[in-house]
């Protein structure tokens, strides 16, 4: 049955849609897009990062000038230990980063110990440093409540030392 509330027809037309609010029958409940209202210019405009991404951002900061392809690779496969991610899989988000605009690149030249091909070297963009910092704050918080509700150790791995 259609809404006939007054709360979500003023809304309906503030939107110029239709509204698509339905009373479900013998619930007292409303579905639609109304049940749970979000202003979206309160939404953050940094990209979401996933756990991998975590992953390939921090192996290029560890990393530094010399954070490429396979280096990154190797270095994204101790920070993920035991599990081991694909070449493939870092190059996809290598480019996906770059997509976001949270990691830059750079060609170098060609050497003939590569058969005259370049080597594409990765940094972090200004961007992507603002959104690990605020994944390693996220990861923070989560620590804390794992450390306080279920106490002592995580069963961590001590950090390896990159350089």
């Amino acid at each position: 049955m259609r809404c006939t509330k007054p709360f979500d027809n003023e809304r309906c037309a503030a939107l110029s849609r239709d509204c698509h609010a339905v009373r479900r029958p013998g619930t007292g409940r409303v579905d639609g897009p109304f049940n749970y209202p979000y202003n979206v210019s309160h939404m953050s405009t940094q990209p979401t990062l996933g756990t991998f991404e975590q992953l390939v951002l921090s192996a290029v900061l560890a990393l530094g000038d010399d954070a490429y392809g396979v280096s990154i690779h190797a270095m994204t496969e101790t920070l993920s230990q035991p599990k081991r991610p694909s070449l493939g899989a870092v190059y996809a988000t290598l480019d996906r980063l770059e997509d976001k605009g949270l990691l830059g690149s750079r060609l170098s030249d060609p050497t003939p110990e590569r058969g005259g091909r370049s080597k594409r070297f990765y940094r972090l963009e200004d961007a992507g440093k603002q959104a690990l910092r605020e994944a390693a704050g996220t990861a923070q918080r989560i620590v804390d409540v794992v450390r306080q509700h279920l106490g002592g150790n995580l069963g961590f791995v001590a950090p390896c030392n990159s350089r």
